[in-house]
């Protein structure tokens, strides 16, 4: 039982490390923090008995959860709940090109369009964002403009821009003064911003979507088959991991020079145990752990207990209420929204 606590607790710490290595710097590093609630829960396990068997190596453990207690904040939340807190409501949302089919029928379910357009949020970005000017029932720009009511600014990563396009957006009720690209890999992923002007403060707005996990849902449908493909799949979480991280860094030197307070938002693919995490938390806090309720997993597909969306936000910004939409069933991904206020605030 002393080797085995031993080995536990320099296995734990190795892991809890694994957050602050750069995957470009340590091989396989990105995929270390997926064991983290494993060894979390296994020294809760070793503690409990330890501690019952009256043995004093019950400390080893019971360090390893003290340690690590960033984790358990980052995992679960029991903020109170607040139905409609005043402030600057934002959303973000992967759409997944809106191509939701309802089972077992063809055509299109485009519920999602009005659900989106009637959100009270004053900032929505969207990711996989997909624009048919040919279409009045997909004409996604002209319905959550509500006739001039939003500004918008629009990101083309693939197809024409006059006709049919797949891309990313940010949509205000308050004036966009400034737009700009951070990055584009020329596929489906990039971030943008817009600079926003609300009352007599300008905020910055990333609307981001980092490299995919590049894993294929349709070849997941249940867990037998995820099991036959999970090498393939950690080679594709690896390659993942080393992209993310060069667009992180990029990323993280833009908001850093950012002259505006920062809203930062999008589909990151990165869960709360990640370094890129972990580094936009040096500057920014994420919305959820100030905020959130329960566990917040926001991917709506077999790999359910994953939370790769996420908010965050200048630390001035304060975060008064986060919701994850999981009643919104239209993509791989649920909407999630904050509402946050800040000193000398004016809407």
């Amino acid at each position: 039982m002393k080797f085995l606590s031993g080995l536990t607790f320099v296995i734990t710490l190795f892991i809890f490390s694994s957050v602050f290595i750069s995957p470009a710097n340590f091989p396989y590093a990105g995929l270390l923090p997926f064991l983290i609630p494993v060894v979390l829960g296994f020294n809760i396990f070793l503690f409990l008995i330890l501690a019952l068997a009256w043995k004093k190596l019950a400390f080893l453990p019971l360090a390893c959860l003290l340690l690590g207690y960033k984790f358990f904040l980052i995992t679960f939340q029991i903020n109170p709940k607040k139905e409609d807190s005043q402030g600057l409501k934002v959303l973000t949302y992967n759409t997944h090109g809106f191509f939701y089919r309802k089972e077992n029928r063809e055509e299109l379910d485009l519920n999602v369009f009005p659900w989106l357009a009637d959100h009270p949020a004053d900032i929505k970005v969207f990711q996989e964002f997909y624009q048919d000017y040919t279409s009045e029932s997909r004409n996604a720009v002209k319905i959550f403009s509500k006739d001039g009511d939003y500004e918008y600014a629009i990101h083309v990563v693939d197809g024409n821009e006059k006709k049919r396009f797949m891309g990313m957006a940010i949509f205000s009720r308050y004036p966009i003064v400034n737009e700009g690209l951070v990055f584009d890999n020329q596929r489906s992923n990039g971030a943008m911003f817009a600079d926003i002007r609300v009352g007599n403060d300008t905020l910055r707005i990333y609307n981001v979507h980092l490299e995919s996990m590049a894993i294929q849902a349709e070849a997941l449908e249940n867990y037998d088959q995820a099991k036959q493909v999970y090498r393939q799949t950690l080679g594709k979480l690896h390659r993942g991991s080393l992209k993310r991280n060069e667009q992180l860094t990029i990323l993280f030197e833009h908001l850093s020079n950012s002259p505006h307070p920062v809203i930062l938002m999008g589909d990151l693919n990165e869960i709360p145990y990640s370094y890129a995490y972990f580094k936009l938390s040096q500057k920014l806090k994420n919305a959820f752990e100030v905020a959130g309720r329960g566990f917040g997993f926001t991917y709506n597909r077999v790999l359910f207990f994953l939370r790769i969306d996420h908010i965050f936000a200048t630390p001035s910004l304060f975060p008064v209420q986060f919701n994850t939409h999981r009643e919104v069933d239209y993509s791989d991904h649920y909407p999630v929204s904050a509402t946050f206020t800040w000193d000398g605030m004016e809407l």
